[in-house]
């Protein structure tokens, strides 16, 4: 089982328009609402891909169980902690004529000491049966990262691999509790190890994730989008190539990795082939239009033709 925490879920709210224009009304041609948050993407990635989910955090109001009712129709195990206030909405309103994407993201509620205490209960009771936990997103007004390191040492003394997807001074922060494996992109790990370095350079790159993983980070996973990805890891530096396609959405690729790395974890596979899964169940979520969603006959064709390159 994968226990997956959201502590900032949201109504995902889609609009497709055609010329979006600012100061005028905007006529939506489809709407499509839809449970999200970064760690929900992971949980629906993961279960499409054949792994049982138990989803965590924060929920309110009419919205929170708009968002459960949707998990439980998709067939995603649930737990929430229930707060005061109702979860936000995030607005995505993509033009189909500019191709220009617009979004409004709202705070959300307020979690208090007691929300916190009770999400971290939870999730020491339910990591015990866990192979593997992610924690993804940002968190709700009212946390620090003090929550994220709980749940990281409670997962460490249940002896549970915890992946963290996190970002700003959330992740510089967290490192610190070495989670199992963080996946920063170029900015976030230009700011783990505090110096600017040269986008596409490989070297430099390797370089700074093997200083994440010397530092005590177990698996650091470096995404460079359609080139691929970098892996610095126990068994050794490895690369990703992904074969060439036609993406569609790229939106929630990497939460979707996130759940391909998991998935791979919790079936045992060495950290090189939960790469390989992990890059055709991301590569595969970008042919498709729906955020977190994949085909699986295009993971299973994609998965025989990503190739792993051991680099040292």
């Amino acid at each position: 089982m994968i226990l997956t925490v959201t502590a900032n879920a949201a109504v995902d709210t889609r609009y497709v328009v055609d010329n979006f224009g600012v100061d005028a009304v905007n006529r939506v041609k489809t709407c499509e609402r839809s449970a999200g948050g970064k760690g929900l993407n992971v949980s629906r990635a993961a279960h499409i891909a054949g792994a049982k989910i138990l989803a965590t955090g924060f929920l309110g109001g009419h919205s929170g169980e708009f968002v459960q009712e949707k998990l439980q129709k998709e067939g995603i195990g649930e737990d929430f902690v229930w707060c005061s206030g109702e979860t936000r909405s995030c607005i995505n309103i993509w033009d189909e004529v500019n191709k220009t994407q617009t979004e409004f993201l709202e705070p959300g509620f307020t979690a208090t000491m007691i929300n916190q205490d009770a999400l971290v209960q939870k999730f020491t009771e339910h990591i015990q049966e866990a192979d593997v936990a992610t924690i993804s997103g940002s968190m709700p007004a009212g946390c620090d990262s003090t929550l994220y390191k709980r749940l990281i040492e409670a997962g460490q003394k249940a002896g549970k691999k915890v992946i963290l997807d996190t970002s700003g001074n959330t992740l510089k922060e967290c490192v610190a509790y070495k989670p199992f494996m963080i996946k920063p992109n170029i900015d976030e790990i230009q700011m783990l190890v505090g110096r600017t370095l040269t986008p596409g350079n490989r070297e430099e790159l390797l370089e700074a994730a093997g200083e994440l993983h010397a530092a005590g980070i177990p698996t650091v996973v470096i995404s460079l989008g359609s080139a691929g990805s970098l892996m610095s890891c126990a068994e050794g530096v490895y690369e990703a190539h992904v074969p060439k396609i036609q993406a569609v959405n790229t939106v929630g690729c990497g939460d979707s990795m996130i759940g391909g790395f998991a998935v791979g974890i919790s079936r045992n596979l060495d950290m090189p082939e939960c790469l390989r899964l992990a890059s055709a169940v991301s590569a595969a979520a970008a042919m498709t239009d729906k955020t977190g969603f994949f085909r699986t006959e295009d993971m299973e064709n994609l998965l025989k033709k990503v190739e792993i390159q051991k680099i040292r």
